[in-house]
């Protein structure tokens, strides 16, 4: 059994992957499967409190996956902050990864400050966090900076009301997730595990420069989505399946399923 772990961004918990998770499961071969686990203060585990420390939510994730009995080495596919967890995971225990697929992540000291964040988005993402703000309105904010071109927004803005009123993160919680995004710092040297990075070119919180860079400095593959926002798996989540499982098939020098046919990138 090869075990794919799914980790989700900034105060994103599991249910925020929607249907990506069936569509990766359908578009690998019979052996996968594919978990989505939860970040500490986020999902399941909004009653803990979130690590200032990126290292800490590695920690984390090796505790959650030894007691859910799943064997190492397993893949990553990772996004924003939670591609941050897994390249530090991928520099300090490669031995505990076959594969990482960082999504719209950035990172020091590759990108500086103002594209890894970019400036215009502070003002929103503070009146996201404010306590009293009404939830509807946050995910609609969230989903207006996060995506392009989702396919159902007023349903997904439903969704993620839902998700927020079950098992909302608290405001302190956020911001010791932002501040352990802002203060991480990955290593110059690549990690001794493969890596594919993807991107969209249309990511309006992330500049898409930030995957460049890290991909040019890991020497890993990149592949870029040309209309996608920074929430490419729920923008096009056909196109990231089929990337990581072509990717996947690469790596053991097999051929992926038949893909559907997805929008070019």
């Amino acid at each position: 059994m090869t075990t794919w772990v799914l980790l989700r961004g900034l105060t994103r918990e599991a249910g925020h992957w929607g249907a990506f998770p069936a569509l990766l499961q359908a578009r690998l071969p019979a052996g996968n499967r594919v978990i989505a686990i939860d970040l500490p203060g986020n999902g399941h585990l909004n009653d803990e409190r979130s690590p200032a420390r990126i290292e800490a939510y590695v920690d984390h994730c090796r505790r959650q996956l030894h007691a859910l009995g799943v064997a190492t080495p397993v893949h990553v596919v990772a996004m924003s902050l939670g591609a941050m967890v897994a390249a530090d995971w991928a520099s300090r225990h490669p031995g505990e990864l076959a594969g990482c697929v960082l999504i719209n992540t950035s990172l020091r000291p590759f990108s500086p400050w103002y594209r890894r964040l970019r400036p215009a988005n502070y003002g929103p993402l503070l009146g996201v966090v404010w306590p009293g703000s009404d939830s509807r309105a946050r995910e609609q904010t969230i989903l207006r900076l996060t995506t392009r071109h989702p396919a159902d927004a007023a349903g997904t803005v439903d969704a993620w009301t839902a998700l927020r009123e079950a098992r909302p993160v608290s405001g302190a919680n956020a911001l010791r997730q932002l501040w352990a995004a802002m203060r991480y710092r990955a290593s110059a040297e690549a990690p001794a595990v493969p890596l594919l990075v993807l991107s969209s070119r249309r990511d309006g919180l992330v500049d898409v420069r930030c995957s460049q860079r890290l991909a040019r400095a890991w020497r890993a593959p990149i592949a870029q989505h040309a209309t996608a926002g920074h929430d490419l798996p729920l923008d096009d989540g056909p196109w990231v399946a089929d990337q990581v499982a072509r990717w996947a098939a690469a790596l053991t020098g097999g051929r992926p399923p038949d893909a559907a046919r997805c929008p070019s990138a």
